[in-house]
């Protein structure tokens, strides 16, 4: 059984957000606190409001986007191998926990993941961090798990559209072509649009740009230079890349130089 890691897992601390978040999603999990304001979200095709002390809550590969006004956060991001091998040891089985709610009104759960959140912001000792780190996951997983999946994660159930996704995780720096990925899943590149909109939630361009600036995102946190970070990950033009993230982010991929709000664990 694996133990508890914080290994590649990444923070942010906003303190004063009035932004457009467009639709994207994360291949991990995204469990964010909100201190002050308010976000309105758009999370699978529903609206929530998040308010002071509320938790929120987005599930591996769900589409979110949203509207924040003078908001206040935190956010990080477990892996899915975190939050199974947390199960694992609190139930006796490898699965992977699902949340059903979004915006989670609950103070103790609030309350837990801010001492969590201090002490790594505090850059507490390691055992201290995982103790909290803990504490806080199984009090959301005992009282918010909907359901718990077989490990590891697939995404929905079209073979296709996931051998077109797998295409382009691994060839993301590269410059894709509906051609090639019609090609790839075997029909014409008129159902593959529909059918791939209808598999993730975004169209085939919306996907590889969610996906480029999540991996330029991680690059930057690990210490590469934001032009060579858009670069490797298959942007061609900076200011194209500068655009998507403030899109995505609601904040310039230059704030993610300032090490003490955002922390990628290695």
């Amino acid at each position: 059984m694996k133990p508890i890691s914080l290994n590649d897992t990444a923070f942010e601390n906003i303190a004063d957000s009035t932004s457009s978040f467009s639709c994207h999603f994360h291949d991990t999990y995204t469990i964010g606190l909100t201190h002050h304001g308010l976000f309105t979200s758009l999370h699978e095709h529903k609206i929530t409001q998040a308010y002071e002390r509320s938790t929120r809550i987005i599930n591996p590969g769900e589409i979110h986007g949203g509207d924040s006004h003078s908001w206040q956060y935190t956010n990080f991001y477990p892996s899915v191998e975190m939050l199974s091998n947390l199960y694992e040891q609190m139930y006796g089985e490898k699965k992977i926990p699902i949340f059903e709610k979004h915006i989670i009104q609950d103070d103790e759960l609030y309350a837990r993941l801010m001492a969590f959140f201090r002490m790594v912001y505090s850059n507490e000792a390691v055992m201290l961090l995982e103790s909290k780190l803990i504490d806080a996951l199984s009090y959301l997983i005992t009282h918010y798990t909907h359901q718990a999946t077989p490990y590891p994660l697939t995404y929905k159930d079209s073979n296709a559209m996931s051998v077109a996704v797998e295409y382009i995780h691994d060839n993301i720096a590269l410059d894709i072509s509906l051609d090639a990925l019609a090609a790839e899943t075997g029909v014409s590149k008129y159902h593959f649009l529909r059918l791939f909109k209808n598999h993730t939630g975004l169209t085939p361009h919306q996907y590889i740009i969610a996906e480029r600036i999540c991996k330029a995102k991680t690059l930057v946190l690990e210490g590469e230079s934001l032009s060579l970070a858009g670069l490797h990950a298959g942007f061609s033009d900076q200011s194209h890349f500068i655009r998507s993230f403030r899109k995505i982010y609601g904040y310039s991929p230059k704030k993610l130089l300032q090490k003490s709000n955002f922390i990628l664990y290695t």
